[in-house]
C-alpha cells in the first residue's frame, strides 16, 4: 500500500513551501493538498513557487483539490454554487495547468453547502472533460462535520456522479468521514471498490493518526487492496503522537 502526505493537515508548523520537503524526510515520495492559494486564480509567480517547490523536494503530488471557498468560514466548494461557475471554471483550468506540470491524476471536487441540481452536474461534466485532456481523474468527496454539506455517504455521492455521465469522475473515500457519518465500510470495500479514485484515513474518533481511534483501518485497506485498488493512501489526519510509526504496520 502506497501513502501520501496530505500538506494541509500535516506538517502545518512550517510554511507551506517547506511541507513538501518535510514530508520527503518523514519518508513519504508523494503527498496530496488542499487548493494551496487564497484565491481561485492566483498569480502567476505564486503559482510558480508551489510547483517549484514540489519539484525541488523530489516528491510527487498524487492529488490537488480545487477551490474551495473560504474554508474556515464553512465554504465547501463551488461545484453546487449558483453564481460562481465562471469562477469555479476558471479554477478548473488552472487546477488542471497545475496538475499537468506535476503529473497530478486526483483533482478534487469539494461539491458545496448545496443541494445537486443541474448547475452542479454541468460544473462537474465540464471539469472532467478538462481533466480527461490531462488523463486525470475528477473526485466527489462525501464529509463529516460540515452541516450544510449535502453529501454524506459514499451512496450519495455515487448517485451524483452516476448523473454526471462521464467515465472519469469516481468517489473520493475517506474513511474517516464516511465512519463518522455512520456509512457502512464493509458495503463500500466489498461493493463498491471499483468506483473509488482516491482513498484518505484517519481514525475515529478524533481524526488522528491511525491507531489512535477504533477503525479496522488497515483491515479496510486491505479489503481495498484485494478489490483491486491500486492508488495512493492519503494520510489527511491531525497528528496526535507527530510520528509515523503506523505505515510500518499497514
Amino acid at each position: 500500500m502506497r501513502f501520501d502526505a496530505n500538506l494541509s493537515m500535516l506538517f502545518t508548523d512550517l510554511p507551506l513551501l517547506e511541507r513538501p520537503a518535510a514530508a520527503k524526510a518523514a519518508g513519504f515520495d508523494a503527498v496530496e493538498i488542499w487548493w494551496p492559494f487564497a484565491e481561485a486564480v492566483p498569480d502567476v509567480r505564486d503559482v510558480d513557487r508551489f510547483i517549484a517547490a514540489i519539484r525541488d523536494a523530489g516528491v510527487q503530488l498524487v492529488g490537488l483539490n480545487f477551490f474551495a471557498g473560504d474554508m474556515p468560514a464553512g465554504d465547501r466548494g463551488l461545484v453546487s454554487w449558483a453564481g460562481r461557475q465562471p469562477e469555479f471554471r476558471a479554477n478548473v483550468e488552472v487546477t488542471a495547468s497545475i496538475a499537468r506540470e506535476l503529473g497530478t491524476t486526483v483533482l478534487n471536487a469539494l461539491f458545496g453547502n448545496f443541494a445537486p441540481s443541474d448547475l452542479a452536474l454541468e460544473n462537474l461534466a465540464f471539469a472532467a472533460d478538462v481533466a480527461a485532456e490531462i488523463g486525470a481523474t475528477v473526485v466527489l468527496e462525501p464529509l463529516s462535520g460540515a452541516p450544510r454539506y449535502p453529501l454524506l455517504t459514499a451512496r450519495d455521492a455515487l448517485n451524483v456522479i452516476d448523473s454526471v455521465g462521464r467515465s472519469n469522475v469516481a468517489l473520493l473515500a475517506d474513511l474517516y468521514h464516511l465512519a463518522v457519518n455512520g456509512d457502512d465500510l464493509d458495503v463500500l470495500v466489498t461493493e463498491h471498490v471499483d468506483r473509488i479514485g482516491h482513498v484518505q484515513i484517519a481514525d475515529a474518533p478524533g481524526r488522528g493518526e491511525p491507531g489512535t481511534g477504533s477503525l479496522d483501518l488497515f483491515g479496510y485497506l486491505a479489503k481495498i487492496h484485494a478489490g483491486g485498488y491500486q492508488g495512493y493512501v492519503g494520510a489527511e489526519y491531525k497528528p496526535v503522537t507527530g510520528g509515523f510509526e503506523w505505515k510500518d504496520q499497514a
